[in-house]
């Protein structure tokens, strides 16, 4: 029993770094845009069908390029679609983010088709490790180490560069980074295609592990708007915590009491926000207060 708790434990991780990777570029654009993207999760899809044709057509070392085209359409979108929203009703946006999620389907159906997409991972990736009563794959660890990398990545560029603190205040503050004589608008655009492009990358990680299909995109982003709920609106450490939170509970939920799996992480969020109504590390921000 202790070795597929344990095991299972671990498998939760994995699918916790990923829900982290989707929740963080959605807190991120939630924290600057004041958007509340709905078609957050359809980016994930992009992610994974881009990373299934550039295999198909160029090889392993082309699916790298997958999140950076989906960063590239973000920001694209953010040009031609969101920047019109920022000084309107919050409700037109979430009209128009869940308009561009059945927009982007429909497209991935065109393209790409209804049904499920076979994708497999790296041949060398293939097979198990067993470390004492642990049994993962070898691509699980792969996608535990990788998201790991990411997210210190990221946090290192807000914490270091000087773009990163720029975002940082302007999450805070967007009308005094313009003030300062910052190109505001070009930053929203950037913040928003990163926030894409993190999608994307959780996506083409995510491609082998999941069903490519066009529907794929709603298991994503529920679980993501679930995690910046739990870990609080701004905060990093919130995301990261509230994501192997959710990934451990449903993966535990699916090994023992498979049926409640699907509400296992609304309710483990009822009961956070009853302790904490701010969320694990939420804090006060007052543009949203």
């Amino acid at each position: 029993m202790l070795d597929v708790i344990l095991s299972q434990a671990v498998n939760g991780l994995v699918l916790g770094f990923l829900y982290v990777l989707i929740a963080v570029g959605l807190s991120i654009i939630f924290g600057l845009l004041g958007v509340v993207n709905f078609a957050h999760g359809s980016f994930f899809a992009l992610g994974a069908f881009f990373a299934v044709s550039l295999y198909q057509y160029f090889g392993w070392a082309a699916v790298l390029l997958s999140p950076v085209l989906v960063g590239a359409i973000g920001m694209a979108v953010e040009v031609t679609l969101i920047r019109r929203l920022y000084d309107k009703e919050p409700l037109l946006s979430l009209i128009m983010t869940f308009a561009l999620a059945l927009l982007i389907e429909a497209l991935i159906r065109l393209v790409w088709g209804g049904a499920g997409v076979p994708f497999s991972g790296p041949r060398f990736l293939a097979g198990f490790v067993e470390y004492g009563p642990i049994l993962m794959t070898k691509y699980r660890l792969f996608v535990l180490l990788t998201t790991i990398g990411l997210l210190f990545a990221l946090w290192a560029f807000f914490a270091f560069t000087p773009f990163g603190r720029i975002l940082r205040a302007g999450s805070r503050d967007a009308e005094m980074v313009g003030l300062l004589g910052i190109n505001l608008p070009w930053v929203l655009t950037w913040v928003f295609g990163l926030g894409c492009m993190l999608a994307g990358a959780a996506g083409l990680l995510a491609a082998p592990l999941w069903t490519v299909n066009p529907t794929m995109a709603a298991g994503a982003i529920m679980p993501a708007f679930v995690i910046v709920t739990i870990g609080g609106l701004g905060s990093y450490g919130g995301a990261i915590i509230a994501g192997l939170l959710v990934g451990v509970v449903t993966a535990l939920t699916i090994q023992f009491k498979p049926e409640a799996s699907a509400a296992a992480m609304y309710v483990l969020m009822a009961v956070i926000l009853l302790i904490r109504p701010r969320g694990l590390l939420g804090e006060r921000w007052e543009r949203f207060e």
